[in-house]
């Protein structure tokens, strides 16, 4: 599909084709095997180890071999189609496909925390030096976009969204859609002065030396996801079992990667060949060769205190998080048809987008909220301070 963008991907007339193709759920049957689809970025880690150490297996489930796309609206597309029944998706893309598209889906966890940044060309020192230029984005619904037009409007400056190639005033930044795969290359050769996106696409640049970490967004918002896990709504009311065994999995090889960081790299690397097209070098960069000090020198990192890291690993879905991502979406310029965003009332997103009950209980299971550091009420006040 490449650079198409979201409102074509994702039209309602294009999901109703694919919805009057799409086999009924009593047609799949009980005992449908788990069909991951995802993106090569971290991310994904959760869903590939859980594949990798045959962790559905020991569910009693099936698994067949992830599905890799490049980019998100062919990744949606298949998850519409149900060529692939979990997905690990960016958060604003399943309030889109859930509330603009009205296509059935739950978020049943988080895949990640943080995991992402502004990359932009080495001699760019600062958010104001990007006036004039173009950067690209993942997505227009994604955590990506909402976080670098608060930076922007933060720094007085206006982020607009037309074609790349068209002139722009000093004080706009021209956002353009790409697949992540593309933007290494595209910083390279100069075509965009930089990109905000999912790991490990900054620590290629920062490996190839043909870019430097402006902002963690950690660091904007405290270990906010960008991912989460979505399922089809059918599934977690037809097959409640085979729900909870799959969330069993992605749980228990989220407490495997806390531990495990360095075979995890070794694991989604492209010399183990089976997941990415990654050097294992550059995983171990995001996952394990994280260095604050470093960070803090060059402002990437701003709030000391936060003690967040690069990438983490854990499930619940704070209702907090949604919530305020739902307001910031609100004032978050995107492409197509926004006025679904109006109506949203972000409480109620965040109690109905979510299905939390399958991994209360994972977590319990594998021994509570402590084992991924987490409050024991599981509820917590959100700081976004760009």
């Amino acid at each position: 599909m490449g650079h198409l963008n979201c409102c074509q991907a994702l039209s309602l007339a294009a999901l109703g084709t694919l919805l009057a193709q799409t086999p009924s759920a009593s047609q799949r049957g009980k005992e449908q095997p788990v069909r991951i689809g995802y993106l090569p970025i971290t991310d994904a880690a959760p869903l590939l180890v859980a594949h990798a150490r045959k962790m559905f297996e020991a569910e009693g489930l099936t698994a067949e071999q992830p599905r890799l796309f490049r980019a998100w609206p062919n990744l949606v597309e298949a998850f519409v189609a149900r060529q692939v029944n979990m997905v690990h998706i960016l958060m604003p893309t399943a309030i889109l496909l859930r509330y603009g598209n009205r296509f059935p889906a739950k978020v049943v966890a988080w895949n990640h925390t943080n995991g992402s940044a502004i990359t932009v060309q080495p001699q760019i020192r600062s958010l104001q030096q990007l006036g004039g230029q173009q950067v690209a984005i993942p997505f227009y619904y994604s955590i990506h976009n909402v976080i670098l037009q608060e930076l922007l409007r933060r720094e007085g400056l206006q982020p607009v969204l037309r074609p790349q190639g068209k002139r722009l005033r000093e004080n706009e930044v021209g956002l353009v859609v790409m697949p992540p795969p593309e933007m290494v290359s595209a910083l390279a050769n100069r075509s965009i002065a930089g990109y905000i996106v999912a790991e490990p696409f900054n620590a290629a640049a920062e490996t190839n030396r043909v870019g430097r970490v402006l902002r963690l967004s950690g660091d904007v918002w405290r270990d906010h996801a960008c991912c989460v896990v979505l399922m089809h709504e059918d599934d977690l009311q037809q097959r409640p079992d085979w729900t909870q065994a799959v969330v069993n999995a992605v749980v228990k090889a989220q407490q495997w990667i806390r531990q495990n960081r360095i075979e995890t790299a070794r694991l989604l690397s492209r010399e183990a060949g089976t997941y990415t097209p990654h050097p294992q070098a550059v995983l171990l960069r995001v996952l394990v060769q994280y260095d604050p000090v470093f960070y803090q020198h060059e402002g990437a990192i701003r709030h000391k205190a936060w003690r967040v890291p690069r990438i983490d690993f854990q499930p619940y879905p704070f209702p907090s998080y949604t919530a305020l991502l739902v307001r910031l979406l609100q004032r978050t310029q995107v492409e197509g048809n926004r006025d679904f965003l109006r109506t949203l009332k972000p409480e109620q997103v965040a109690r109905d987008l979510v299905d939390d009950r399958f991994v209360r209980k994972a977590i319990t299971a594998v021994g509570g909220t402590s084992v991924f550091g987490l409050p024991k009420q599981l509820s917590r006040t959100e700081a976004f301070e760009p």
